[in-house]
């Protein structure tokens, strides 16, 4: 990383300022974005911080929890403070393709025109994703992971920076379509939403049954975002913390030759290639949140929980032993 102009953490990231001083500055930045964001969302340390570095890394996130945990403020909430265009999508049954990208309609000229769907945003809050069958999840493919979509066999480019922040309902499973494994592969994190503590629950009541009249500042422009996403991709990573990245998610895999026993046991199948980038990316952007300008091996364990959960499978063994997959990825780490 180089050093460059100092800059005002009030201003626009200078053109002459270094790495060094835009990860200082993402810091701070980043600093006062939770303070604006623990206006409207108590507790949830944890949870915002894996949302927060997933849209560092240019990575989409799964939110899972039960209703009433705040799942979609908390998106509302970052759109408003990172000043992102937001977009949202309620998922039901009788959802379809074009109802999410958009179509190709014959004007008043009697010439095709194509009206862009709501996933022409910045921030897109999928809304209980796993309501709507599986032709029209597979419409968020191609956005996710090429940031376009194909209409009448021309692409349309996604507006920049852009996010699939998805909420899901672990309990409820009438009237649901589970999320297939190349759908759940395009999303960086799975954040696992618990209850509120007691004290943060009361606080909570506290906060929404009286007449209060909540601001909150806009922190980031999409354009600093941008400088921060490129940022994250500038840090270095030492050969150790690379190769300790790739065990990891080796070690998921079932019946190949750097495997331990525990996966032969209890996984049905592991991790692909996709984890073990994610797993760099995202150790990059914690190290950056933590004020560190490079990641180390503590950094990958930090994130390795959200980004193996959904991609790692149990066997009936370990459904028979009671573990659960948390319980897998703590042995493995």
């Amino acid at each position: 990383m180089q050093r460059g102009a100092a800059m005002d953490e009030n201003k626009e990231i200078s053109k002459n300022a270094g790495d060094v001083e835009v990860a200082d500055l993402l810091t701070t930045k980043m600093a006062q974005l939770k303070q604006e964001l623990a206006k409207t969302i108590i507790g949830q340390e944890k949870v915002i911080n894996l949302v927060l570095n997933a849209i560092l890394s240019n990575g989409h996130s799964l939110l899972v929890g039960v209703p009433g945990l705040a799942k979609t403020l908390l998106v509302q909430s970052l759109a408003k403070v990172l000043q992102l265009q937001f977009g949202r999508i309620q998922f039901t049954p009788d959802l379809m393709p074009t109802d999410i990208m958009g179509a190709e309609i014959l004007d008043q000229n009697r010439q095709f025109s194509f009206v862009k769907g709501p996933i022409f945003t910045n921030l897109l809050l999928a809304d209980e994703i796993n309501r709507t069958p599986p032709k029209t999840q597979a419409a968020l493919l191609e956005a996710m992971q090429e940031k376009k979509v194909t209409v009448g066999g021309k692409d349309y480019l996604l507006p920049k920076p852009f996010f699939t922040l998805a909420t899901q309902n672990p309990i409820e499973q009438e009237g649901t379509y589970p999320l297939p494994e190349a759908q759940l592969d395009r999303f960086m994190y799975q954040v696992n939403l618990d209850y509120p503590k007691f004290e943060e629950e009361i606080a909570v009541v506290k906060k929404t049954t009286s007449a209060q009249n909540i601001q909150q500042r806009e922190i980031l422009s999409a354009k600093e975002l941008l400088h921060f996403q490129d940022l994250v991709r500038r840090v270095p990573v030492a050969e150790n913390v690379v190769e300790y990245a790739v065990k990891l998610t080796t070690k998921t895999r079932p019946n190949i030759g750097q495997v331990n026993n525990l996966a032969n046991k209890f996984i049905s199948f592991g991790a692909g290639p996709r984890a073990s980038q994610f797993l760099i990316i995202g150790a990059k952007s914690n190290a950056l949140l933590h004020g560190k300008l490079s990641p180390d091996i503590e950094d990958v364990q930090e994130v390795a929980p959200a980004v193996l959960r959904h991609r790692v499978q149990k066997n009936y063994k370990a459904e028979a032993e009671g573990l659960s997959i948390e319980e897998l990825i703590q042995k493995l780490i």
